[in-house]
């Protein structure tokens, strides 16, 4: 939109959230000793329930950061944090240069768009969308120059007459996002906005925040559990688990290097297949063994492992499903399960030792048919094995 020229970078230091026991001591004596906290995985402390811990992160001008991981990990606390609904407990939040910490939620320069909307139900669209800029005291002219050039990048002025409840969904999560960028704010925030809408219309409102992007020039913070999403809007993605920022990336990065155990079985669909597996170093090179089958991992893996130091050692191997392969001699032994036609590909679940290993075969490869009970191998090959730490969970590359 016209008028944006703010530079809107931001800067989350080390930032921790806690959350107080309710009444202090009181209600730590109330729980019963021998219940467990068990709802969240996060850390109970003296202070209280630990929500965010360490989470720093650099934040470019028109950046769109993605901020991914499963439920009750931390990531929605941390937008509320940067958009001043939730009190920092330590740590240094900076927008431009300023720190925000103690800056009112109204003076940080954000807008937020929430899951469920939060549109006025007895205002039209155009009230809704123009609410922000009338408490500004923005000038009349001005008000519906913007919400009109918001209506139209968005593709909802044919409803700036009606009210929320004659709209589908996707139509009020329009609207909802309308509202935000009629502000012109330095950045946009969004926490799950298309949680609530059917696969169809989200691929549809994807696509649309994709384009928004192009046309608004703002600094984009997007939280979503959706790995699909996270991947295909975000120029770098923060995934996160119980509190801790896990890795930071491309999405092509964290799909390629995952640092470890988590991230490599959340980012992927379908799941990467793990296996308990050798790495042996003979001679300066590394091999991977699982069975009887034995492969080199690629030249570049060797020299990150090398510079590591690494040794021998058991470890959780990784292999994504599409570059599983069915081999016609050698590889691995095992039993089709499963065969899953989805269009493009075949889907095997292959019993392999008691584990279920997916392998993708692109339906133009595909020389038969596979039944159930078929006796099949599987290989792979040394670019695409991924060598995890048996104590640690950590990538060895890393």
């Amino acid at each position: 939109m016209s008028g944006v020229n703010t530079m809107a970078t931001v800067q989350l230091n080390n930032i921790k959230k806690v959350y107080p026991f309710v009444s202090g001591e009181d209600k730590k004596k109330k729980k019963n000793p021998d219940q467990p906290e068990k709802k969240i995985n996060l850390q109970i402390t003296d202070e209280g329930v630990v929500a965010v811990q360490q989470f720093s992160l650099d934040i470019k001008d028109k950046e769109f950061i993605v901020l991914v991981g499963p439920s009750g990990c931390g990531k929605s606390t941390t937008l509320r944090m940067v958009a001043g609904l939730e009190e920092i407990s330590d740590g240094e939040l900076v927008i431009d240069g300023k720190v925000m910490n103690d800056v009112a939620p109204k003076d940080r320069d954000i807008a937020m768009v929430f899951q469920n909307y939060a549109l006025y139900p007895h205002m039209t669209v155009y009230d809704n969308m123009a609410f922000s800029l009338k408490l500004r005291h923005t000038p009349k002219d001005e008000i519906d120059r913007k919400v009109r050039e918001a209506a139209e990048i968005l593709g909802i002025t044919q409803y700036l007459d009606r009210k929320p409840k004659a709209l589908s969904g996707g139509q009020r999560q329009r609207v909802a996002i309308g509202r935000a960028i009629v502000r012109a704010p330095k950045v946009m925030l969004m926490d799950e906005p298309l949680s609530n809408l059917d696969a169809k219309l989200r691929n549809e409102m994807r696509a649309e925040i994709i384009k928004l992007r192009q046309r608004i020039d703002t600094t984009f913070m997007y939280v979503t559990h959706d790995q699909t999403e996270a991947m295909t809007l975000g120029d770098r993605i923060v995934i996160m688990k119980d509190g801790y920022i896990q890795q930071i990336g491309t999405p092509q990065e964290v799909f390629n290097h995952p640092a470890n155990l988590f991230v490599a079985g959340f980012i992927g669909m379908p799941v990467m297949n793990f296996f308990d597996a050798e790495l042996e170093e003979r001679n300066g090179k590394y091999f991977v063994k699982l069975h009887n089958y034995e492969v080199e991992l690629s030249p570049d893996k060797e020299a990150r492992l090398k510079a590591n130091g690494v040794k021998s050692q058991r470890i959780t191997l990784g292999v994504r499903p599409d570059h599983t392969d069915v081999a016609t001699e050698g590889g691995v032994e095992g039993k089709v399960e499963v065969s899953e036609m989805i269009g493009s590909s075949v889907h095997l679940h292959v019993n392999a030792d008691g584990k279920d290993v997916i392998i993708i075969v692109p339906t133009q490869d595909l020389k038969e048919s596979f039944n159930i009970g078929q006796a099949v191998r599987f290989c792979f090959n040394g670019n695409v094995a991924h060598v995890f730490s048996k104590e640690t969970d950590k990538n060895l590359e890393f």
